[in-house]
């Protein structure tokens, strides 16, 4: 088997992208979110530290056949 497929992989949620978009990716390559994680993206204005944005990241695991 030359195209063995990773048991775990990471989809990350793009800015555009929505998360039902990310969930219909993971599961036409034949992934299964198992884990979300979300992480605060800072920006530096000034002498000040904002969040942006939240970063969205499924952790989708290989659906055995």
């Amino acid at each position: 088997m030359a195209n063995k497929k990773p048991k775990k992989k990471k989809f990350r949620v793009e800015e555009g992208k929505l998360i039902s978009d990310v969930l219909e990716e993971m599961r036409k390559e034949g992934y299964t979110p198992v884990a979300r994680f979300e992480k605060p993206v800072f920006i530096e204005r000034g002498k000040n530290i904002e969040v942006s944005h939240q970063e969205i990241i499924f952790e989708g695991k290989l659906i055995e056949e």
